[in-house]
């Protein structure tokens, strides 16, 4: 049975020891009249600081006083103008600190939900909906997005609205980038992003998958071959990183990556997958960011008995959302904090045997303005697991860069932009998202998307 309380605005979700047997949604979105409920309590602010919160901008209390008035779908289509994704950002959007950071009723008490109320419209939407998006009139131009991730999608799908003839390449057999191999389906059902790339198509993007830029097609290919006016990058960070300690290439070590990419992409966790993975007992996993929280979360769905977060700060300084954070304990993931990995142990078949640890104290403050992890003397101690999962962070795929001639990029192989727009040192090439920024929000990647269309628009017009 789920737990159909309500504490505040929090939504109802799962019983945490069922949800962390299965991989179906944890959170089950508002009914209609909670929904009403927290709309009603938007104070409709006039300088609306909300709205300077939302990094694409979305008119959060025009959509939020149509949900008030029962009017779901014309709310739907308020958000619709500013954001490709709806059903998407409501359920992984970190808008405690974003949008309801700003919130006047966060001053004195809880600020509306207004992730929620998003997610709800736009499932309302999806789940009422049946008349396709009215395709846009050619403006007679094309342009390439090189990736189906968030940053990708939100570009090809404002450029669609403009008129421009889009076509995605996608390097994987499905369009949604992180959205797909990185997000559990317990976070973000596959079929929500299915549903907003299916919306995306009805505005005639054209999607090419097992589309590798920079192998089966170059950026410059693209351009002089192809006729595409304009490029925009949008290929994310998917190369993992490791600590380089002793023990790290045994068995059942895994980056977080790969691990989360066979269990999200290729439905690992289901009796029919033909794709291997490790049903490991007791799993660390070190790291402390969201991707760290989902690695976590799907192993114990997996059927690990025990699994730890091993992170060398606080939890003061996880960098995860607090939610995340907070499901995870509920589920029952051990927190081993102010804790480093030194060594990864092995057997005589070489898997994974355990990994050898040491405390961590927090001293002065580092250049990130976090106080820097010390290690405390005589503190070591072995961790008993069969299984490792790296969830250190990620840096762009060298591919691009190494194939695109006079493409600037910086010593941690992101493409170098000029920071408003996107535009990189190619004229007519464009970037953003993970692929600039390294590993960061879906949100932030979506903003980068919605600038660089306007950016390309504008190139285009003033080419002509």
């Amino acid at each position: 049975m789920a737990n159909m309380s309500l504490v505040k605005n929090k939504m109802p979700e799962q019983d945490p020891n069922v949800r962390n047997k299965n991989f179906n949604e944890v959170a089950l979105g508002y009914t209609e009249e909670q929904a009403v409920d927290e709309a009603q309590r938007c104070l409709n602010c006039k300088k609306m600081p909300c709205v300077q919160g939302c990094p694409v901008n979305i008119k959060i209390p025009e959509f939020i006083a149509k949900v008030a008035e029962k009017d779901f779908e014309g709310a739907y289509q308020i958000i619709n103008q500013d954001s490709s994704l709806p059903a998407v950002c409501g359920r992984v959007c970190p808008q405690e600190s974003q949008c309801e950071k700003y919130c006047v009723r966060g001053v004195k008490g809880e600020p509306v939900g207004i992730g929620r109320l998003e997610r709800f419209v736009a499932d309302y939407h999806n789940a009422n909906c049946t008349e396709a998006p009215k395709k846009p009139e050619s403006n007679g131009h094309k342009v390439a997005i090189v990736g189906a991730g968030p940053a990708g999608l939100t570009c090809a799908g404002d450029l669609a609205k403009m008129g421009y003839a889009v076509t995605i390449y996608e390097a994987l057999h499905l369009a949604g980038g992180v959205l797909v191999y990185g997000i559990p389906e317990f976070r973000l059902p596959k079929s929500i992003v299915q549903k907003e790339v299916d919306t995306l198509k009805a505005l005639g993007v054209k999607v090419e998958t097992n589309m590798v830029v920079g192998r089966s097609i170059s950026v410059d290919e693209l351009m002089e071959q192809e006729g595409f006016e304009a490029i925009f990058i949008g290929s994310g960070a998917g190369l993992p990183s490791f600590m380089k300690i002793p023990g790290e290439n045994l068995k059942a070590v895994y980056s977080a990556n790969e691990f989360l990419t066979r269990v999200n992409l290729m439905k690992a966790y289901k009796d029919s997958s033909d794709t291997p993975i490790m049903h490991a007992k007791k799993v660390a996993v070190v790291g402390g960011g969201n991707v760290a929280m989902d690695a976590a979360r799907s192993a114990k769905r997996l059927g690990a008995d025990e699994v730890y977060i091993v992170y060398r700060r606080s939890e003061a300084e996880l960098p995860a959302r607090a939610e995340e954070v907070e499901h995870a304990k509920e589920e029952g993931i051990i927190f081993k904090l102010l804790t480093a990995p030194t060594e990864i142990l092995g057997n005589e078949e070489g898997f994974v045997a355990g990994m050898n640890c040491v405390q961590m104290e927090l001293g002065e403050p580092d250049a990130s303005g976090r106080r820097r992890p010390v290690k405390v003397e005589g503190s070591d101690f072995t961790l008993d697991v069969d299984c490792v999962i790296m969830a250190i962070g990620t840096s762009p795929n060298p591919l691009i860069r190494n194939t695109t001639k006079g493409l600037e990029t910086n010593r941690h192989g992101c493409i170098v932009t000029n920071g408003d727009d996107g535009l990189t040192s190619r004229e007519g090439v464009y970037a953003g998202g993970d692929a600039v920024t390294g590993a960061a929000t879906v949100i932030l990647a979506m903003g980068a998307g919605k600038s660089a269309a306007a950016a390309i628009d504008k190139y285009i017009k003033e080419k002509k």
